[in-house]
């Protein structure tokens, strides 16, 4: 069967029978990108207007009976909606599209032509050619577009898969649940398709196709990257706005961002390489200082900001210092956070050490020969770890 979505794509309200409902556990991915589990109830309809997942496009959101639809897929010939909240088996209820996200969806499938890649920002054609040219993408759009102002009329049609007609249409095949008839889409003169998802009536409610650039595809193919329609208006206000941030920001043009940011990014190489001698030059008089203290210990620990060390600086430390017969503890990064930590001396004791010292510091870390290396987000606990250091240095015969 074909649901209400894919018979008119432009209808945004509709009543319909519930046909079952039953608990369940999705995994859902929120904004963040992290996938979660929710538990819910899977509802099945008599019909629906609100499209599930496939062919390219992703599903529709909108409301049943007012509790929001979290997520819409196919089952055979059912669409699942999947809600927080049960709802009773054989009642009439109403539902509702998020019209904002359907209609981009719908200028974004009818702009492909051909079902591939609708992605959140931008979508994606694969065409089966190495490369193109930069002339062949500029006439590609100026073809388009000149199509959209045409208003070249997009029909559906619903054919059994025994129809001759069948057989003219482009198609990548069906999925193996399929059952009913084949749904058509025709693009006037232009191309004719099998595909599931929802269109607009014509190429005019497109607005516009916005080519972007190619990339490398697979198996020397070539991507086709592109906008259409609200997606266009709104990435121009995105584009503008950061525009007059970085206007303020840079102190210049617009024509004169990417020269600012370079010289920028220069000034910002010079000043790392001159904070890096600095460092060294400071490992080099911390260890000095240390081995000209003739009342120092075999024990030698320091902790210093992120801002103010790393692991090279830790390194030069150790090797200036020496581990034959001096215990090093040393620690960069936030003063109760995250950081790296460096445990140096003589192989026997390191090797028995390490390991507890990174369960003190609750991290995690690795070492050979006299060092011991890791990582915590603990450094609060240094305390614990010098206590147990100064503890076998006492002991210890070095």
């Amino acid at each position: 069967m074909a649901f209400q979505c894919q018979r008119d794509s432009y209808v945004q309200e509709f009543v319909t029978t519930v046909v079952s409902c039953s608990p369940c556990e999705l995994s859902l991915e929120r904004a963040s990108g992290k996938k979660e589990k929710v538990k819910g109830f899977e509802v099945i309809l008599k019909d629906t207007v609100l499209f599930p997942e496939g062919g390219g496009q992703p599903d529709d959101r909108g409301t049943l009976g007012g509790v929001p639809v979290l997520r819409v897929t196919r089952r055979g010939a059912e669409a699942v909606h999947f809600v927080a909240s049960a709802v009773e088996v054989g009642s009439s209820i109403q539902l509702k599209v998020d019209w904002d996200r359907r209609f981009d969806h719908m200028q974004q499938h009818s702009g492909e032509t051909k079902e591939e890649e609708l992605g959140r920002q931008y979508s994606t054609i694969e065409l089966n050619t190495a490369m193109v040219k930069a002339g062949e993408v500029e006439a590609l759009e100026n073809a388009v577009n000149d199509k959209i102002r045409a208003a070249v009329p997009i029909t559906i049609e619903l054919l059994f898969l025994d129809d001759p007609a069948v057989q003219q249409v482009r198609s990548r095949g069906l999925p193996d649940d399929h059952s009913g008839p084949i749904r058509i889409v025709n693009i006037e003169g232009m191309d004719s398709n099998m595909c599931c998802g929802t269109h607009v009536s014509n190429l005019s409610h497109l607005q516009l196709i916005k080519i972007l650039g190619t990339e490398k595809g697979k198996k020397n193919k070539t991507n086709l990257i592109f906008m259409a329609g609200n997606r266009i208006l709104k990435y121009v206000e995105k584009s503008y706005n950061r525009e007059r941030s970085l206007t303020d920001l840079l102190t210049s043009g617009v024509d004169d961002h990417v020269e600012a940011v370079e010289k920028l990014q220069n000034a910002v190489k010079g000043l790392r390489k001159s904070n890096l001698n600095l460092l060294r030059d400071m490992a080099v008089l911390i260890a000095q200082n240390f081995k000209s203290d003739p009342n120092r210990g075999n024990l030698f620990c320091l902790h210093r900001c992120v801002k103010d060390g790393d692991a090279e600086f830790m390194n030069i430390i150790a090797k200036e210092i020496g581990t034959e017969d001096t215990i090093l503890f040393l620690t960069v990064g936030e003063e109760r956070g995250a950081g790296l930590f460096l445990l140096a001396g003589p192989v026997d004791v390191v090797d028995r050490l390490g390991p507890r010292v990174a369960e003190l510091l609750e991290g995690k870390g690795a070492g050979k020969k006299g060092r011991f290396q890791g990582k915590t987000s603990c450094m609060g606990r240094r305390a614990g770890v010098k206590a147990l250091l100064q503890e076998h240095s006492q002991n210890l015969r070095l």
